[in-house]
């Protein structure tokens, strides 16, 4: 009898090389890609579903002069969106261990918290809540990216360009609580 060694299910310090997947293994990591694409579409949606700039509340903001504009957000996120499925992805198909499992952990945390953002701003009207969001976010996404480069150097790199993303939307996030002080609470 042979048995195979399967690289999902062996656990080893460090960030590991990666080996050709089995055929069971390469369906289970297809399924996986469709399942942190569909978590991650589930968290743009419930943003989107609150993020409009054509509201009164948003549209009589004073916003600082460096705000991009609302098209290029789309893109963005869109962008942003797919590295951040693609990342998680990686993270789940690296061997199983604890490392492993703490970058999955970081990285639903940051999910959420994306999520929240949207929400606390455009649908609560509360940009400081919403701050206070995005710096918990930029944290659990500076944790993940930590986390992750123990499991999946490149995965961390691809979350990159989410981390300098959010750490812009701080700035605009906390300019537009400056600039309005009565806005929200």
């Amino acid at each position: 009898m042979h048995t195979s060694w399967e690289p999902s299910t062996r656990t080893v310090p460090g960030p590991v090389k990666r080996t050709a997947l089995n055929p069971t293994l390469r369906t289970e990591s297809v399924i996986a890609l469709g399942a942190f694409s569909a978590l991650t579409l589930g968290a743009a949606a419930l943003g989107a579903r609150h993020s409009t700039a054509d509201t009164r509340w948003y549209r009589h903001l004073r916003k600082p002069p460096f705000q991009p504009p609302p098209s290029a957000f789309g893109p963005v996120w869109t962008a942003l969106y797919a590295l951040i499925a693609v990342s998680g992805w990686r993270v789940w198909t690296a061997p199983a261990g604890p490392s492993r499992s703490r970058a999955l952990g970081w990285w639903g945390v940051q999910l959420g918290l994306n999520a929240a953002w949207s929400w606390l701003f455009f649908g609560r009207h509360q940009p400081r809540k919403a701050l206070a969001d995005n710096l918990a976010l930029l944290g659990s996404i500076g944790a993940y990216i930590a986390a992750t480069r123990e499991v999946d150097r490149p995965a961390a790199w691809l979350v990159a360009p989410y981390l300098a993303w959010v750490g812009f939307a701080n700035v605009l996030n906390g300019e537009i609580v400056r600039r309005n002080p009565s806005s929200g609470h």
